[in-house]
C-alpha cells in the first residue's frame, strides 16, 4: 500500500495522487483536514507494527510499501507526531524521511552538504554584529540576505537605504551572502531521474517576481553529465530520493548551489516545461510497492 499524507488541494500532492490512481496502484490518502476519520496504533520493537485506519480503510503498518509526505501545519499535533514516527521507522520507501528533511532547518549545515559534493557555494556570513555585516558588504559590494532556517523567506538585495537598519541585526542572527550573477536552474531529482528547468528573470528572487512587476521565463533544459551527476550525488548524500535543487550558472560556466529542498513544490516548474515529474514520483512509489508485493509472496512461499 502507498500512503500519501497531506492536504487535498496541495498541487504536488494532488498531482501525485492522480498519477497513482491512474496507474491502479493501491493508494491511501491521509487527509490532514479530517483527523477525526484517522486513527493509528503502533508498537515499536525489532520492527514497526500496528494499524492505520482512514475512514473505512484499515492498513497494517507492515503492509505500507511507500510514503509521500506533504504535511502542513495542523492543530492535531498528536496524530501528526505519530504519523511522522511511522514515516521515520517504516520499512518502506519514504519521500522523504523526517530525519533527512531536518537538514533543511539549518542552511549552514546544508551548505556543508552542498560543498562536499563539489558545488560552489556563495561566500556567506551569519552574524549579529553590524560591524561584521558592514565589512562583509564592503568586501563583496553586492550582497543579499535570506533566512537561516527552513522557513521560506523573500531573498532581497541590501540597498544603500538598508544600511540604517543594520543595527537591528544584533537582535537576530542574519544570513548575508555574496550575490552571484547568472542564470537560475531548478533541478528536481526523483530517484535516478533528473529534470532541469532554466529560469530567466531580472528579479533577485524569481519566486516573488510578481511583487515588483518583473517577468519570469522558464524552459526545460538538459544538464551536462557532470552537473547532473553532482545533483544525484547531492540528493543521495542528503538521503533525499526526492529533491529540488537550486543552482545558478555564471557567465563563465561555474555552477553555484544555494540549497536543496526536501519537499519541492514541483508543479510550478512542471506546468511551465511539461516535465513529467509527477509521473516519475508516482512510478518511484509504485515500483517500491511492486517490490514489496514480490518479496511478500516469496516469504510466504
Amino acid at each position: 500500500m502507498i500512503v500519501l499524507w497531506g492536504m487535498p488541494g496541495d498541487p504536488p500532492l494532488d498531482a501525485v495522487h492522480r498519477m497513482l490512481l491512474r496507474s491502479g496502484a493501491p493508494t491511501l490518502l491521509v487527509d490532514q483536514r479530517r483527523p477525526e476519520g484517522t486513527s493509528l496504533t503502533m508498537a515499536v520493537g525489532q520492527r514497526l507494527s500496528g494499524t492505520l485506519i482512514v475512514g473505512a480503510m484499515s492498513v497494517a503498518l507492515e503492509d505500507i510499501s511507500a510514503v509521500y509526505l506533504r504535511p502542513q501545519d495542523t492543530p492535531c499535533a498528536a496524530l501528526d507526531d505519530a504519523l511522522l514516527t511511522v514515516a521515520e521507522l517504516a520499512a518502506a520507501l519514504v519521500l522523504n524521511r523526517p530525519d533527512a528533511m531536518a537538514a533543511n532547518t539549518s542552511k549552514p549545515y546544508q551548505s556543508a552538504q552542498i560543498r562536499a559534493v563539489g558545488f560552489s557555494v556563495p561566500d556567506t556570513l551569519i552574524t549579529t554584529s553590524p560591524d561584521a555585516a558592514r565589512a562583509f558588504i564592503a568586501q563583496h559590494g553586492s550582497v543579499i540576505y535570506k533566512s537561516v532556517s527552513g522557513v521560506r523567506s523573500v531573498v532581497g538585495e541590501l540597498r544603500e537605504a538598508d544600511s540604517a537598519r543594520l543595527a537591528e541585526i544584533r537582535w537576530c542572527p542574519t544570513q548575508l551572502q555574496q550575490r552571484i550573477r547568472g542564470v537560475d536552474v531548478r533541478v528536481h531529482v526523483v530517484g535516478d531521474a533528473v529534470f532541469a528547468c532554466e529560469v530567466r528573470s531580472d528579479a533577485v528572487d524569481y519566486r516573488y517576481a510578481h511583487l515588483s512587476g518583473v517577468g519570469v521565463e522558464l524552459s526545460s533544459i538538459v544538464l551536462h553529465d557532470e552537473c547532473a551527476a553532482r545533483c544525484l550525488a547531492l540528493a543521495r548524500a542528503a538521503r533525499l530520493p526526492l529533491a529540488g535543487i537550486d543552482l545558478r550558472r555564471t557567465d563563465d560556466g561555474e555552477w553555484y548551489c544555494f540549497e536543496i529542498n526536501p519537499s519541492p513544490g514541483f508543479t510550478y516548474y512542471q506546468h511551465a516545461t511539461g516535465a513529467p515529474i509527477d509521473a516519475a514520483i508516482a512510478a518511484l512509489l509504485a515500483r517500491s510497492s511492486q517490490v514489496t508485493r514480490r518479496t511478500s509472496r516469496t516469504d510466504n512461499d
